[in-house]
C-alpha cells in the first residue's frame, strides 16, 4: 500500500513530519525578531550618540529648573531649549573656528560623552550576555572606541561621499 501512495504521487502521506511546528516556529520568529530589535537599537545608539552631550546639558538645566521650584513644562521647555543651544553652538562653533586645535577641542567635547554613553550601553547589555567580567570590559571599550569615532566623526564635519 506504501507504495501504491507513492506511485500516485502522494509521496508526503509516505513519511509524515512534524519538523516545523508552531512551537518551532514561533522560537524561530523570536530569535530573528530579538536580533533585529538589538540591531535596531545599535544602530540607534551609534547614530544619536552626538547628541549626547546637548542631551546632558538639556537633562542637567531642566532638572536644575525643576529643582528651583518651576513646574514640570516649564523645566522641560527650559531643559529642551539649553539643549537646542548647546548642539546649535557646538555646530556654529566647529563652522566658524579656524584654527583646527579649535575645531579639534569641539568635537571632543562632544565626542568624549558619545563614548561614555557607548561604554555604558554595551556595558549595560554586555552583563546580561557575557559571563566573563574581562569580556565586558573588552566589549565596553570597543563600544566606547565605537561610539566615541561615530560621533567624531559625525560633529567634525567627515562625511560619507555621495552625502
Amino acid at each position: 500500500m506504501l507504495f501504491l501512495n507513492l506511485r500516485r504521487g502522494r509521496w508526503w502521506l509516505a513519511q509524515p513530519s512534524d519538523l516545523c511546528t508552531e512551537a518551532t516556529a514561533m522560537i524561530a520568529l523570536g530569535i530573528v525578531s530579538s536580533l533585529a530589535g538589538s540591531l535596531f537599537l545599535c544602530w540607534l545608539l551609534f547614530s544619536l550618540a552626538r547628541f549626547a552631550l546637548p542631551l546632558f546639558a538639556g537633562t542637567t538645566v531642566g532638572l536644575w529648573a525643576l529643582d528651583q521650584g518651576a513646574g514640570v513644562i516649564p523645566a522641560f521647555l527650559l531643559g529642551s531649549a539649553a539643549g537646542g543651544i548647546t548642539f546649535a553652538a557646538g555646530q556654529l562653533l566647529i563652522a566658524v573656528a579656524r584654527p583646527l586645535w579649535l575645531q579639534i577641542a569641539i568635537a571632543l567635547m562632544f565626542a568624549v560623552p558619545a563614548a561614555i554613553a557607548g561604554y555604558s550601553t554595551i556595558h549595560g547589555i554586555s552583563t546580561l550576555v557575557i559571563p566573563s567580567a574581562g569580556w565586558q570590559t573588552a566589549c565596553s571599550i570597543m563600544g566606547a572606541m565605537i561610539a566615541g569615532s561615530g560621533a567624531w566623526m559625525q560633529t567634525a564635519g567627515f562625511r560619507q561621499p555621495g552625502k
